[in-house]
């Protein structure tokens, strides 16, 4: 019964998201986003074990405001970098261990990370990040830990040092 939850909550979830980016709500563009949520939902409940959508939805969601107002403080960094008739650029490309053990954490800081303006992560694998800044300022969240502590709250594990 359980398994049943979760493909219908994925299923849900997906299809909403479809409806939500897409815009269009024309019988056949809604039949199929029905057709491949429910295909997508099928195909993960066969090949995870885990609950399909695991991440604490309420620890992530919020988890998203404080995201959103560290991109509009990048964003007026980055802004003041462009303003400036000198161009005060520093560009760095860094390899970042994270000490995050869940997959679907670093996913989640490699997006976190290109979603903020002035750093983009170009390559990640199961334990590092290979992060761009545009300068030091940039990437403070990163190496500081707080960006990982955020992420670590929202899948209740802190990150180990």
């Amino acid at each position: 019964m359980r398994a049943h939850i979760g493909f219908v909550r994925t299923a849900s979830l997906l299809f909403l998201l479809w409806l939500l980016l897409s815009g269009k709500f024309e019988t056949g563009y809604v039949a199929l986003g029905l057709l491949f949520s429910l295909a997508i939902a099928w195909h993960e409940s066969r090949h995870t074990h885990a609950p399909a959508f695991a991440l604490p939805l309420l620890r992530y969601l919020w988890y998203l405001p404080w995201l959103l107002s560290r991109v509009l403080l990048a964003n007026l960094h980055v802004a003041r970098i462009i303003l400036q008739p000198a161009l005060p650029l520093d560009p760095k490309l860094f390899t970042h261990r994270t000490s995050l053990q869940d997959e679907a954490a670093v996913v989640l800081l490699g997006n976190s990370i290109t979603l903020t303006p002035g750093t983009i992560t170009v390559e990640a694998s199961q334990r590092e990040l290979l992060v761009h800044t545009l300068d030091g300022a940039s990437a403070d969240d990163l190496a500081s830990g707080r960006l990982e502590e955020r992420i670590g709250r929202v899948f209740e594990r802190k990150p180990v040092r």
